[in-house]
């Protein structure tokens, strides 16, 4: 038997969020620093910047994790990779190849802990469920661990045109009954949640953190003619049409210091003049 001491009865960890067998905690501060990096630690506690991990309990049941993402274990936990012979590994590569998810991710089953490495990054814990029928789509880079039962499914979107919106053409779909936990560089207190029921929803620029595998994802003139879309200063934007949910982050990491009136990933200089625009509406020509 294994008794934890200071690890989450410790005065500098903070239990965020609970769903199923995930715990969130956060580190108040890091003191674990030197006389280098005191002022620059300093700084980014005041600014709210903490370090958070993903603990897993299990009793009896598994959990499926991001590769290299385990920090310990305690107790009577064994891990598999889940991968059953050659063929499965080769699809698992390619999977990875287009989601920028690892190529494998290990299970790890038994009774006792499972505790993640810390990150920066918020980390949110989501029902997969309750996102719908075909679970929820997630923007590359975002999975971290989910129940073992959940399924892992890539999805194709279903124009070329997609490419142009930020999201590739491949994403990773989570389905089944279930909790997934997510990184994400927004925390969910932030996040824009939309609940549309046979509705259209469209944003500008490449900011939903994940949406319902109901809803269709297309990438779209702003203006229903070329030459509107030209001259009105938005060009595409991504389309979400159907029943479901997105869950949209309200700015992107260094945006607010740009001086720029929208935080658009595509915003640079070269990108602002005519004949940029004019190939953002010819590239919808593909759909």
């Amino acid at each position: 038997m294994i008794k934890m001491r200071n690890v989450l009865d410790n005065a500098n960890i903070i239990q965020k969020e609970k769903l199923g067998c995930f715990t969130v905690v956060e580190h108040k501060s890091d003191r674990s620093v030197t006389p280098e990096t005191a002022m620059r630690e300093y700084f980014m506690g005041k600014m709210g910047f903490a370090k958070r991990q993903l603990l897993c309990e299990l009793n009896g049941n598994a959990v499926k994790i991001q590769a290299g993402a385990m920090q310990w274990i305690s107790g009577p936990v064994e891990s598999t990779t889940g991968i059953t012979g050659a063929g499965q590994l080769a699809k698992n590569w390619l999977k990875a190849a287009v989601t920028k998810e690892s190529a494998v991710k290990p299970i790890y089953m038994g009774n006792g802990f499972v505790m993640l490495e810390p990150s920066y990054n918020y980390i949110l814990l989501e029902d997969v469920a309750s996102w719908g029928e075909k679970g929820i789509v997630l923007t590359d880079g975002m999975f971290l661990a989910c129940d073992a039962n959940i399924q892992e499914k890539v999805i194709m979107r279903k124009n070329l045109s997609s490419i142009f919106g930020g999201k590739g053409l491949f994403n990773l779909s989570l389905v089944g009954d279930g909790v997934c936990a997510l990184e994400s560089f927004v925390p969910r207190e932030e996040l824009f949640e939309f609940s549309l029921e046979n509705d259209v929803l469209k944003i500008d620029g490449n900011m939903a953190v994940c949406w319902s595998g109901t809803l269709d994802f297309t990438v779209e003139r702003s203006s229903k003619s070329l030459l509107g879309s030209m001259v009105n200063g938005e060009g595409l934007v991504n389309v979400y049409r159907g029943t479901g949910k997105v869950l949209m982050a309200p700015t992107l990491p260094g945006t607010l210091d740009e001086g720029s009136h929208s935080p658009k990933t595509e915003d640079s200089e070269a990108s602002k003049g005519l004949g940029a625009k004019l190939l953002k509406g010819l590239s919808s020509a593909v759909e």
